[in-house]
């Protein structure tokens, strides 16, 4: 053996010699790998020996077990006290190591006493050469020196120690161990400090380069050779391009320079032209580099500042998280996610926020159709319909109704909060929708849904009394754009006065549908999938007018922008700050909007104004008298409308009878 590890290993001990017997020189048989109390016996050899020369010692290039570079081995003469005083020091075993490699060297065959050595050649007495791999200068120390440190090496980093280096010497002891249940509570104190470090490190940031970017952008347009000066277009001009396809890089460098201008008009605005023309310039080529109608593009581009408007309709281009839920009727998020890790998918826990989602970021297997989905452990929902289940917080044994239901999510997720007791009425207007709400309530284990399928207007008639209703409201999409681009275009003016109208109906509806006499509840939550005020903050405040006996609670979700209490002229009532608002580019959801109302008894009314609100009754139902429902007279019109009805489905039409034709005349010509 030989190399580094060699130096290390302790020599064999040496026998007891006889004190009458002469001690051969250590010089001599510094490297012989022989023992020193025996003398080495001669070899024969047929070959002849070769005399060492001292002017050319001879060279062997050789590769060392323990190094993967190359050594030249060079003998080369030392002063003979020098070395004998090393080899006291170092000891002898490095001697009988280094011994072997000489071996393989040409020329040295047989014993050291085979040499021709003359009497006068000091340089082969001396103790034979060992091992350079370089200068002394060079020289790589592998074992300390036992010298005296500097006491200034020794300084420590810190020089006044304080009580949190004890504990960060205890997390570095930790950081790479197991965690327990003595370091988790340490190393989880130092990640949060760690991330609320990075996170003012950002601000920071973001400030400073906002700062200086706001004197650089001044000159940015004269900063190349080959730089274009910005040229706003003109309505004409504009006109113009639409009729033929702009170049996209054209578009994107316009809408880069249109921001940086808005943000600081003042400085960077043209002579001569309005800040309203450059707005309207940014959500022209928005619309024609996004694919928005330019009502659609505008509309949305009104909700936020000028650079936050690119963020959002950047992220509607970007796909959100696969998302899913676990069904804790059936098993527990832990159990579930060891599963799937099993089943070769990457994921995670969504947030803090709530305790039974996981998210998707790679999976080898079809999500949705693992044995873990078909056996009802989870299902397939996006975040953002985790949020009104969990601000309608239901309490077992409650009555709930889910206004708008399908496909199913948060009927589930509502009948697993409650543990399968109370009952859980999942209702939908479209009939045809109610086949996928069946099958997931079936293969979820929910045995406490009813399902129906009503308009919800007719829900305070049909029945009423609940303990809480969840109404996600049919919208118009906005918030969901990633999924669907269809939306995009297919807007208009007209669809929102009708879904907003549509949604006024259906929150009024919906309060009436809700007991106030309820011990545990009395809640409505209303949610849309939308991020515009005409269906949001207008249609909450519409409820509060209509219904004085209603008033806004928080949510309790515990993040979120609040809602607008001024919108572009209109004000709303202070409490809609209470409501939450979700962003893609803020919170990586879909767009959403959630709002909790607490219902609660009618107030009795005094009796000054009771007089004068009888009265106002008493006119209203004379007229109502007035104008009552006479069968006789209107069975005419009735029948009509069913002939009518038969023809567009294409029926049989009965003839009409000549009696009744008669009638008709005599009651027209009266």
């Amino acid at each position: 053996m030989g190399g580094r590890r060699a130096k290390y290993k302790q020599g064999p001990p040496a026998p007891l010699r006889n004190p009458d017997e002469a001690r051969p020189s250590t010089k001599r048989l510094g490297k012989r790998k022989a023992n020193v109390d025996h003398e080495p016996e001669p070899t024969t050899n047929s070959r002849p020996t070769k005399k060492a020369k001292a002017d050319k010692p001879p060279t062997r290039e050789k590769r060392t077990k323990d190094s993967e570079t190359v050594s030249k081995v060079t003998f080369k003469p030392t002063p003979t006290k020098r070395k004998s005083k090393s080899l006291s020091e170092e000891g002898e075993s490095d001697g009988w190591e280094d011994a072997s490699d000489l071996e393989d060297v040409d020329g040295f065959v047989g014993g050291l006493d085979d040499l021709d050595i003359d009497e006068d050649d000091d340089l082969l007495r001396g103790v034979p050469e060992e091992l350079d791999l370089g200068s002394d200068d060079e020289e790589v120390e592998l074992l300390p020196k036992k010298g005296r440190k500097s006491k200034q090496a020794e300084r420590p980093i810190k020089i006044i120690p304080t009580a949190s280096d004890e504990d960060s010497d205890d997390e570095d002891d930790n950081e790479d161990g197991p965690i327990t249940a003595k370091n988790i509570e340490s190393r989880s104190r130092a990640l949060d400090e760690n991330a609320a470090r990075e996170a003012e490190l950002d601000i920071e940031e973001m400030q400073n380069a906002a700062f200086e970017g706001s004197d650089e952008d001044i000159d940015m347009e004269g900063e190349g050779e080959d730089a274009e000066a910005f040229h706003l277009p003109t309505a004409e001009e504009r006109a113009e391009e639409k009729n033929h396809v702009a170049d996209v890089h054209v578009v994107q460098r316009r809408m880069r320079e249109c921001v940086r201008i808005l943000g600081n008009f003042r400085k960077l605005g043209a002579k001569g032209r309005l800040r309203s023309e450059y707005v309207e310039q940014l959500v022209s080529d928005i619309a024609s580099y996004y694919g928005y109608n330019d009502f659609l593009a505008e509309k949305l581009f009104q909700l936020f500042p000028v650079s936050e408007a690119i963020e959002f309709f950047e992220a509607n281009e970007v796909s959100r998280p696969v998302t899913i839920r676990t069904n804790t009727l059936k098993t527990r998020r832990r159990d579930l996610a060891q599963a799937l890790i099993n089943r070769g998918v990457n994921l995670e826990p969504i947030g803090k926020w709530t305790n039974v989602g996981l998210q998707v970021f790679e999976s080898s297997v079809p999500i949705g159709a693992t044995p873990e989905y078909l056996s009802g452990h989870y299902m397939l929902q996006a975040a953002s319909s985790f949020l009104p289940v969990i601000a309608l917080k239901p309490q077992p044994n409650e009555r709930v109704l889910d206004m708008a239901s399908a496909p199913g999510g948060k009927t589930t997720h509502i009948a697993a909060l409650l543990q399968n007791t109370g009952i859980v009425f999942a209702n939908d207007a479209n009939k045809a929708r109610t086949k996928s709400l069946t099958a997931n309530v079936h293969r979820l284990g929910c045995k406490n849904v009813v399902i129906c399928s009503y308009d919800g207007r007719e829900f305070p008639k049909v029945m009423g009394g609940f303990d809480r209703v969840l109404l996600d409201a049919p919208c118009s999409g906005t918030g969901v754009i990633s999924k669907d681009s269809s939306v995009k275009v297919n807007k208009s003016e007209r669809d929102f006065h009708l879904l907003s109208h549509l949604q006024k109906q259906l929150i009024l509806c919906a309060i009436d549908s809700v007991s106030p006499d309820s011990k545990t509840g009395g809640y409505l939550v209303y949610s849309t999938c939308s991020v515009t005020v005409d269906e949001n903050e207008a249609v909450v405040d519409y409820a509060l007018r209509k219904r004085p006996n209603v008033k806004l609670v928080d949510p309790g979700l515990g993040f979120g922008r609040d809602g607008f209490t001024k919108y572009r002229g209109k004000t709303f009532h202070p409490s809609v700050k209470l409501t939450k608002r979700f962003y893609p580019h803020v919170h990586n959801m879909d767009g959403f909007y959630v709002a909790k109302f607490k219902v609660e008894k009618r107030a009795k009314i005094k009796a000054g104004a009771q007089g004068a609100e009888s009265a106002n009754t008493m006119d209203v139902d004379e007229q109502q008298e007035d104008v009552g429902f006479d069968s006789e007279e209107d069975k005419v019109f009735i029948q009509e409308g069913k002939r009518i009805q038969m023809k567009a489905k294409g029926l049989r039409v009965p003839r009409r009878r000549q009696s009744d034709i008669a009638s008709n005349v005599v009651k027209a010509a009266a």
